[in-house]
């Protein structure tokens, strides 16, 4: 049982690891400030779900893994909640969206 849990951790482990990788890349790469904050908060949710997860496969004290349980489902409520909010927030403040004419344009000035 232990190398099947240590198997279920380092997948889960890996693959949180992975998506945040890739969501650090999808903010370096997005052209506006919504891609972007959706780009951060979809990692946000995955790639340290996924890692708590994984941390979770590992407890050996079930006060460990209850802990790690509230710390998941408080990043579940609160980290959409806190996007949506932000994005609100610079709409409010009159961020601009970057429509695809301004990307084509972008390309063609280059």
């Amino acid at each position: 049982m232990s190398l099947v849990l240590d198997i279920l951790s380092w997948v889960s482990l890996t693959a949180g690891s992975v998506f945040c990788v890739i969501g650090a890349v999808g903010v370096l790469r997005m052209p506006d400030f919504y891609s972007r904050t959706h780009a951060a908060s979809v990692t946000d949710t995955l790639g340290a779900g996924l890692v708590l997860l994984g941390l979770m496969f590992q407890a050996e004290e079930f006060i460990v893994l209850v802990k790690l349980l509230f710390i998941v489902i408080f990043m579940l409520l609160i980290n959409p909640g806190a996007a949506h909010g932000l994005v609100k927030a610079a709409y409010a403040q009159g961020v601009k969206v970057k429509t695809n004419e301004e990307e084509v344009a972008d390309v063609d000035t280059d």
